[in-house]
C-alpha cells in the first residue's frame, strides 16, 4: 500500500486550478470564431428573404406602363411603314397610267393622216383643234390611219377625238371616216383628277396656236403638238409631239 506525499497533492490541486482558469479563455475564443460566421449568415438569410419578397404594386403598374409604350411606338412605326407603302404603290399606279395615256396620245397622233372627212353635208378638216371652253381646255379630232377599229380589213383609217369632260380624259371613236349628221362618237374615260387639258399646233411660222387649222395657213397637219395636262393635285405635265 502506497501513500501520496505532500508534494503529489500540490501538483494536483495546481493542475486542476490551471484547468479551470484556462477553460473559459477556450470558450472565449470559440465564442468570438464562431459569432461573425452566425452574423454572416444570418445577413444572408435576411437578403435571401428580401430577395424573394417579390415586385411592388407601383414597380408592376410601371413595367406595363413601359411596355404599353413600348407597344405603342411599334404600332405606330408598323402603320406608318404600311401607309407608306400603300402611297408609293398608289403613286406608281398612277404614273405608270400617265405614261400609258401619253404613249397613246402620241401613237395615235403620229398615225395622223391629211385625210378631210364628211360629217353629213359638213366636210371637216383632217385636223380639227378648237378649246372647248372659257378655261382654255381643248377638244381635238382628227384623221387617223389603220384598221384597228374598222370591220373591213383594208379601211382607210379612223376618226378619233381628245376632250376634257367632267374632270376626265376622254377619247372619241366614230364608227366610220364618213359619218352621217347624226353619228356620235363612242367616249372611254383615260385619267381621271384631271384639271385641264390643253393642245397647241405648231404653225410653219414657228408659233403656238391653240386653234387649227388657221386662215392663211398652208399646212393641212402642224408640224407638232404640245400636249399640256394639269391635275386637281397641281401637278402638270407638258409632252411635245413631232408630226412633221
Amino acid at each position: 500500500m502506497s501513500t501520496a506525499g505532500p508534494s503529489q497533492g500540490r501538483l494536483h490541486e495546481r493542475g486542476e486550478a490551471q484547468d479551470r482558469r484556462s477553460r473559459p479563455r477556450v470558450r472565449v475564443a470559440a465564442d468570438a470564431w464562431l459569432l461573425p460566421r452566425f452574423r454572416r449568415s444570418k445577413e444572408a438569410a435576411n437578403c435571401g428573404r428580401r430577395d424573394a419578397r417579390g415586385f411592388t404594386l407601383i414597380e408592376v403598374l410601371v413595367a406595363i406602363v413601359i411596355l404599353g409604350i413600348v407597344a405603342l411606338l411599334a404600332y405606330r412605326a408598323t402603320a406608318a411603314m404600311t401607309d407608306g407603302e400603300g402611297r408609293l404603290i398608289a403613286e406608281s399606279d398612277r404614273w405608270r397610267g400617265l405614261d400609258r395615256l401619253f404613249a397613246r396620245i402620241e401613237s395615235d397622233m403620229r398615225q395622223a393622216v391629211p385625210r378631210p372627212v364628211r360629217h353629213g353635208g359638213v366636210t371637216e378638216p383632217a385636223w380639227l383643234a378648237l378649246p372647248a371652253d372659257s378655261a382654255g381646255n381643248s377638244e381635238l379630232v382628227f384623221t387617223r390611219a389603220g384598221p384597228e377599229f374598222a370591220a373591213e380589213p383594208g379601211a382607210a383609217g379612223q376618226r378619233i377625238g381628245y376632250r376634257l369632260r367632267d374632270g376626265a380624259i376622254e377619247t372619241l371613236y366614230w364608227p366610220q371616216l364618213d359619218n352621217v349628221p347624226n353619228a356620235e362618237p363612242v367616249a372611254y374615260a383615260l385619267a381621271h383628277d384631271v384639271a385641264r387639258f390643253r393642245v397647241a399646233q405648231l404653225t410653219t411660222s414657228n408659233a403656238w396656236s391653240p386653234q387649227w387649222p388657221m386662215l392663211g395657213e398652208p399646212a393641212v397637219m402642224p408640224r407638232a403638238v404640245r400636249v399640256e395636262i394639269g391635275f386637281a393635285d397641281g401637278t402638270a405635265i407638258e409632252r411635245w409631239i413631232a408630226l412633221q
